[in-house]
């Protein structure tokens, strides 16, 4: 398929595309053809969709360069590849938690709203004295 239907059905666009190829963060290059137009087949699909996980948890692009150069450099690295996926892992389970005390903080704040707004005191909170 051309980049443009690549991009369209992995949700990303064509500039993105170009620079994960451009950046080594494809593990392989896709097909051209004889004019030289990409050509994406579903490896590449796969890798992209990969990708784009790792990135929405958090994994930088020089961390996602480095598992590509591993699977580029073929068998014998696979233990450095399951550490560098663990120590992801590590980091999105810290964000994590820290979300969920997050959320039981402004949860706490949202039960003090509807509790002061059901009494009829809900201006008192974090007001602002003012001056006589």
């Amino acid at each position: 398929m051309s980049i443009a239907e690549a991009a369209r059905l992995s949700g990303v666009s064509v500039h993105t595309l170009r620079y994960y190829e451009r950046s080594g963060m494809m593990p392989t290059t896709p097909m051209r053809t004889s004019g030289g137009t990409r050509r994406y087949g579903g490896a590449e699909l796969e890798w992209i969709h990969t990708c784009r996980k790792l990135r929405s948890l958090g994994m930088s692009t020089d961390l996602i360069r480095r598992y590509v150069d591993l699977v580029r450099a073929g068998p014998g690295n696979e233990a450095d590849r399951l550490h560098l996926l663990e120590a992801q892992r590590e980091r999105v389970l810290a964000q994590q938690a820290q979300l969920s005390m997050d959320l039981e903080m402004i949860n706490g704040k949202i039960q003090a709203y509807r509790e002061r707004l059901e009494q009829g005191s809900a201006d008192k909170i974090w007001s602002v004295p003012r001056e006589p």
